[in-house]
């Protein structure tokens, strides 16, 4: 999202309307979640994306009517039925809900928009709530907006002193990974939080063999990569292109050198035992949300033993995730990386790690449907 955010401090800097709009909801099989966006300009050009299809295309129309006769935000709904699969083959069956935002020079979403791009860059993390649904009656409207900061400081207004109480510590919860969430209020009133902050990075502590295979497809899916181990020759630029930053030190304070915060993801993968202990120590002092050890259940075991000693709360313990990965069966450092790199990404976006197959009773219903239209066509052409 970060380039909508670019692109609407530019349009707003040399003074041009446009419209935002923005998933804020979605129910069953989509092809876009919350927080996608697109952002259209009045000359009918965009940035960002919703997903592509008629969807796509019908929200860009209203965008630029928008623009045309004026008007306020509205929130906008699409069932993905058989109709639109026939238009595109959006086999989907889900609803997605759309906050279709007019922007214009005036508006705050300016500031809104530059510190979201800041946030990004690695400034303080931000949220915006957006008022999605309102009662007709109440002094809330579709579109009102307020920017969070990280210490409960808040910018603009929605309305409503108890509404914008009531969001403030909902949007900081956001923050430290950059989420979203959607919120359904007693008073009727629905609103989008979106959170912002420095991209994911993942801080691999060991740069062998596994870090080496780890680090391209974290890369792929939008890491920022920390390399750092005690020996020059496995931390540096040659052998990590991928990485933002490699250092080179002593396993015990190598965090003190690191921008480490909520939205980092670590993995120890030193070259031995006594390493990997300074460095799950060294970890666990961090703020990062994920902390991921290498290896087995036994050397596991023996670094527990270890923190404990050195005068961890066992409580503590339960911040790491070792052995690390899901079970897929991998061996060779590639197939690891894909296990490291699997349970990573389900962790951040909050899945289960469980098998996505169509349940049985799914599939034997599409074998019922099947085999009744195809007796029915038989029927009609035997008729």
């Amino acid at each position: 999202m970060e380039s909508v955010f670019k692109a609407a401090v530019q349009e707003l800097d040399d003074k041009n309307p446009m419209v935002v709009a923005t998933v804020v909801r979605t129910s069953g099989s989509t092809p876009q979640k919350s927080g996608a966006k697109l952002l259209v300009r009045e000359d009918g050009s965009g940035v960002g994306t919703l997903g592509g299809g008629c969807v796509e295309g019908d929200i860009w129309f209203a965008a630029q009517e928008l623009l045309k006769r004026g008007g306020d935000a509205e929130l906008r709904d699409y069932q993905l039925n058989e109709d639109l699969a026939a238009q595109d083959g959006l086999v989907c069956g889900g609803t997605m809900y759309f906050l279709i935002d007019p922007v214009r020079e005036s508006d705050p979403y300016k500031d809104f928009a530059a510190q979201a791009v800041a946030a990004y860059a690695g400034g303080s993390p931000m949220a915006i709530v957006n008022v999605t649904a309102a009662p007709s009656k109440s002094n809330v409207v579709v579109g009102a907006k307020m920017l969070v900061r990280e210490n409960g400081d808040t910018q603009g207004s929605l309305g409503d002193e108890i509404l914008e109480a009531m969001t403030v510590d909902k949007a900081r919860d956001l923050m430290a990974m950059g989420k979203n969430d959607y919120l359904y209020l007693d008073s009727g009133i629905e609103c989008y939080i979106e959170a912002y902050t420095t991209p994911p990075t993942l801080v691999l502590i060991g740069g062998g063999h596994v870090s080496k295979a780890i680090a391209p497809i974290a890369k792929s899916v939008g890491f920022r990569i920390f390399v750092f181990d005690d020996r020059e020759q496995f931390a540096n630029p040659e052998r990590f292109p991928e990485a933002d930053i490699t250092l080179v030190g002593d396993y015990r304070d190598g965090f003190d050198k690191l921008p480490v915060n909520a939205n980092s993801f670590v993995v120890v993968a030193s070259r031995g035992h006594q390493f990997d202990d300074a460095a799950v120590s060294g970890a666990l002092k961090t703020p990062a949300s994920y902390i991921g050890l290498l290896g087995s259940k036994r050397k596991t075991i023996l670094i527990y033993e270890e923190l404990i000693r050195n005068g961890f709360d066992p409580e503590e313990l339960r911040r790491i995730n070792a052995p690390i990965g899901l079970d897929i069966g991998g061996r060779t450092p590639e197939e690891i990386a894909l296990s490291v790199m699997s349970e990573i990404v389900a962790f951040r976006l909050g899945g289960n790690g469980g098998s996505m197959k169509l349940q049985e009773r799914l599939l034997d219903k599409a074998i019922e449907r099947a085999n009744k239209s195809q007796s029915g066509a038989q029927a009609v052409a035997a008729g």
